[in-house]
């Protein structure tokens, strides 16, 4: 008998069960696996068990071992106490040897040649741990190679079905695209239950790649590039392996083996494997990327916290850019209406003169300084340094403030720190998820894969509240769509809920919340029949919603830009936690405020002091003894008084307070909002310095722009989304003249008259924890490869991966109550102007697409942008996806294809942020946050005219929106293998019909 297992969570306990392994008594967990126990011990073959993540999967047959007498896949039962287990028995080693044989019927042995031969393919270190000579009859499958995806290939005849890009698929990524044609004559993996990959609901999320044991699924960008010999031809390989196989039979593969681990070993001399963390959104992934000279060759993830063997589409394979043609190679000065190269002296020398001039001018408050949360924390931290120590001016802020700001000052307000309470797995533990204004799928994918593998492994249950029906809405046990502007009025009315109806824990709140008399009587007005009308969602369905929330365990709420970008952003962040408070979730596992970061160090720019009114480590500018321990250590006298945000640098320019910035890695024409307006500033700087790798809309105003370099051409480290610090390692050189931005940031700071000699981010970073409590036990000694710190980090080296478990960050240890009041938005339809405009992400693309539009299989995929209509709307306007439209706001006005999808309802479009043509940011407008300066992103409203013109669908057959069909299952299904008439259990008699009992 044989059970199917599902994949686990983990919890280790006190108890442990004791057995017996090889006549040696060992230990081990109550959840453990036995193979997990005996891999604990000594090496078996095990060839579909990939990790605790993917759990047991049960094809391979490859792991049997003997338990009290009797044959078991190891890697299919869980220990028991008393268990005894032999592994060596000839019957055990027969059996494991006869699966094997099996495997290789599906596999050609032809390593010397195969671009998968690096030493880390599982089929191949099998292979020769077995000693395997010889190779029974390989029977190619008939189906052809399949290469129709931009970025990978599957080659089903090398497939050996062990199912591991299946559960992978179906249990961690939880996209539910690939299975197992197991009815099939000659099974294979299947795309949405067909045979090609493209034009499936396949996201390229590369995880099936990364786990596949051989070469069936491999990226295109290592195909001939890997091996000494793959680069031969085809025809010439296949003779060369026609040879192989013929003097096979008389030598054995021991010596051809021998061969292939030689040039396995050659190949390390010219691969380089080079940790790295990822440039896009704020998760955090890390992972190592292989490098040939300067040719990126694959990522492959496998030991970093936040991800493991995870990666999206941009992480896996988005990279294109880093060696693209556009790269800034030389920096570049301005000569009339154009640009012409310079030399690094000249430009450096002209940019510290004339901030220097304008400086004795003008005073330092004329110059501003804009950070980019692309950058390290080193380099962030060295440029609000020079704003500070060298110009003399606290006006300085990076890319928080059109994003996350709001969030910040809402947990500030309420508990004390600016950031996540605990970490993606404390999201996937906990038994509700609450997700506003997200749509994390997209523009958090592999934090998501979190959330889609505990709702549909492990019960948890999904709330999602959007105006706009993504992914995460589509699975959620519950998607309502409040009015765009008004999940302020319903949160509040959920925390009045708790109390009217005895759910506010109140116990909780009498030890550990301040300001709650305060914050009862401003709940007043914020009845749940005020919330219906105002968020226009029926009154069932918000107190089914707050009754959920009343009877949760624990919770976790996830927000990010649907709830920051509008005018009221930092109190509806405030609103989240103080629901957070009233119900008692925080200060425990699996539970708490999750902000989710956009930028890889958007949470790492903040935190290393690139705000107007903090230093590192949010100590204020304003605090005396803050300021004196800076002026110090900096031996500089500081300024006292708090700077201008990005927002009021913009607004400074048109009153003529400021007259030079120097802006690092921000694209602000195609980030800030009013594009136009923005635009109009530029213009009239006296000075203007923009660091950057690509010439983007924003240089076309510079009067010196600076090449810069991305994250593999420096060191440096990041922080996340979870307050994780991690290292980045160079892994290239800087391309061209480019230099890393630190380096940049020095050499302007020398020629304006200081004498810093930082050789190495590690030097920065620990000056940075010198002067910053946060930060204080961070360094890169502590950082070394996959190790990482979440602050804070205490002096000792200690962190706190969960926030609050001691109390909160006030003096009393008292979290606050924030009373709150709403407001209407800011920039409401009206008859001219009568729809709403929603934007944001896409998972294939980030942000305005400076990036990912370099990247030519996410250009193949998706090439060009739409808006996304109604089909009411599209019905009432007579037009379908292709025609050509022109969106018009009160600011600026726009000409583009819709897409008629069933994703937007009513008079609702939804416009994605990735451009090539001109950014979204010509719609939006100027108001903004009040508390932050956060521009109100997500409250435009636009008038859409049809235009004669129209085209071809926007959405493409190869993208996975076009007509994607999932396939879900709860994993690979190895019992309908079981079922085949041609399989039976290696060591066993005769064919065998295997009971099954399936077991969640």
């Amino acid at each position: 008998m044989s059970e199917v297992l599902p994949p686990s969570m983990k919890v280790e306990c006190g108890e442990t069960v004791h057995l017996r392994i090889d006549g040696r008594e060992v230990e081990a967990q109550p959840s453990d696996l036995l193979l997990e126990a005996v891999l604990r011990e000594k090496d078996i073959p095990h060839v579909c068990y990939h990790s605790a993540l993917m759990g047991p999967i049960q094809t391979c047959d490859t792991c049997i071992v003997e338990v009290d007498g009797k044959l078991v896949r190891s890697c299919g039962m869980k220990v028991t106490p008393g268990m005894d287990v032999v592994t060596e028995s000839k019957r055990a080693v027969d059996a494991r040897a006869e699966a094997f044989n099996v495997i290789l019927g599906n596999h050609m042995l032809y390593c010397t040649v195969c671009d998968n031969n690096n030493e880390n393919c599982t089929v191949h270190n099998t292979a020769l741990a077995m000693k395997v000579e010889h190779q029974d009859e390989f029977k190619p499958k008939p189906y052809p190679v399949d290469m129709s995806n931009p970025f990978y290939r599957y080659d089903p005849s090398q497939c050996i079905l062990c199912g591991r890009c299946v559960q992978a698929c179906q249990t961690v990524q939880v996209n539910e695209t690939l299975s197992i044609g197991w009815e099939l004559e000659r099974p294979r993996v299947l795309w949405d239950g067909g045979m090609q990959i493209g034009g499936s609901s396949c996201v390229s999320c590369g995880h099936c790649i990364t786990v596949c044991p051989c070469n069936a699924l491999m990226e295109k960008s290592m195909l001939g590039e890997a091996g000494y010999l793959t680069s031969t031809p085809q025809k010439t390989l296949d003779k060369m392996i026609d040879v192989i196989k013929a003097i096979e039979p008389e030598m054995g593969y021991g010596a051809v083996m021998q061969v292939s681990q030689v040039e396995a070993t050659m190949r390390e001399e010219r691969i380089k494997k080079t940790k790295t963390v990822c440039t896009y959104c704020g998760v955090g992934c890390s992972y190592d990327v292989w490098t040939k000279d300067r040719k990126i060759l694959k990522i492959e993830p496998l030991h970093g916290d936040a991800n493991a063997i995870s990666t999206c589409v941009k992480g896996k394979f988005g990279w294109d850019y880093v060696n693209h043609k556009d790269r800034l190679r030389k920096p570049l000065i301005r000569e009339g209406s154009g640009f012409r190269e310079a030399e690094w002296e000249e430009a450096l020398t002209l940019v510290a003169r004339r901030l220097g001039e304008i400086k004795k001018e003008s005073g330092p408050d004329s110059i501003g300084v804009v950070v980019s949360s692309k950058t390290t924390n080193e380099e962030g931290y060295l440029m609000q340094k020079l704003a500070r120590a060298v110009i003399g001016t606290n006006n300085v802020d990076n890319c928080s403030r059109y994003c996350q700001s709001p969030a910040t000052a809402g947990l500030f307000r309420t508990v004390g720190y600016g950031g996540d309470s605990g970490s993606i797995e404390d999201i996937a533990q906990s038994k509700l998820v609450l997700i506003v204004g997200s749509n994390t799928a997209e523009s958090h994918p592999v934090l998501a894969t979190r959330v889609k593998r505990a709702h549909k492994l492990f019960g948890q249950r999904l709330i999602v509240a959007d105006p706009r029906e993504h992914e995460m809405a589509t699975r959620a046990d519950i998607h309502f769509r409040p009015k765009p502007g008004s999940d302020l009025v319903w949160l509040c009315a959920f925390s009045r809920y708790m109390f009217d109806h005895g759910y506010a824990k109140t116990d909780f709140i009498a030890q550990h919340v301040n300001n709650v008399e305060e914050y009862r009587k401003s709940l007043e007005p914020f009845t749940m029949e005020f919330a219906a009308k105002q968020c226009n969602v029926p009154i069932e369905i918000l107190t089914a919603v707050a009754e959920e929330i009343a009877h949760a365990e624990t919770m976790c709420v996830l927000w990010a830009m649907g709830i920051t970008q509008h005018v009221m952003g930092s109190d509806s962040s405030t609103a989240i936690s103080n629901l957070l408070l009233t119900t008692g979730n925080y200060m425990r596992p699996g539970c708490g405020a999750y902000p989710l970061r956009g930028h890889n160090n958007v949470q790492g720019a903040s935190d290393s002091g690139a705000m107007p009114n903090n230093f590192p480590g949010y100590q204020s500018v304003t605090n005396d003894e803050v300021r004196n321990k800076f002026e110090k250590t900096w031996s500089v006298t500081l300024p006292a008084k708090v700077g201008l945000d990005n927002h009021q640098m913009v607004d400074g320019v048109y009153d003529g307070t400021l007259r030079a910035m120097y802006l690092a890695g921000e694209d602000m024409i195609s980030a800030d909002s009013n594009a136009n307006h923005v635009a109009g500033a530029f213009e009239r700087l006296d000075f203007f310095v923009v660091q950057d790798i690509f010439f983007t809309e924003t240089c076309r105003y510079a009067d010196v722009v600076l090449p810069g370099a991305p994250a593999l051409e420096k060191d440096g480290t990041f922080t996340s989304t979870e307050r994780r610090i991690q290292r980045l390692y160079q892994a290239l050189p800087e391309l061209g003249d480019a230099r890393a931005d630190w380096k940049i940031t020095q050499d302007i700071a020398n020629r304006m008259g200081v004498n810093w000699n930082y050789t190495h981010p590690s030097e920065i970073m620990a000056e940075m924890a010198s002067l910053t409590p946060l930060y204080a036990g961070a360094s890169f000694e502590r950082l070394e490869n996959y190790n990482t710190l979440q602050w804070p980090v205490h002096p000792d080296g200690a962190d706190e991966p969960i926030l609050y478990l001691n109390g909160f960050n006030f003096p009393d240890k008292k979290a606050r109550f924030f009373p709150l009041q709403f407001r209407e938005p800011s920039d409401e339809p009206s008859v001219e102007f009568d729809l709403f405009l929603n934007n944001g992400r896409q998972l294939e693309h980030f942000h305005e697409g400076n990036m990912t539009h370099r990247v030519s299989g996410i250009h193949e995929e998706t090439p060009e942008r739409y808006v996304e209509v109604s089909e009411e709307l599209a019905q009432e306007r007579q037009i379908e996806s292709g025609q050509w439209v022109r969106l018009t706001s009160r600011y600026g006005s726009l000409r583009i294809k819709v897409l008629v999808t069933a994703r937007v309802v009513g008079k609702q479009v939804y416009l994605p942020l990735a451009s090539e043509e001109g950014p979204v940011n010509v719609l939006t407008g100027s108001y903004t946050d009040s508390t932050t300066d956060t521009p109100a992103y997500k409250e435009t409203a636009v008038k859409m005219q049809v235009l004669p013109e129209r085209g071809s669908n926007p959405l493409k057959p190869l993208n996975f929106r076009y007509s994607g069909k999932p396939t879900p299952q709860m994993g690979v299904e190895v019992e309908r293998k079981w079922k085949r008439a041609d399989y039976r259990l290696p060591g066993s008699v005769g064919l065998v019909q295997i009971q099954v009992h399936a077991t969640r």
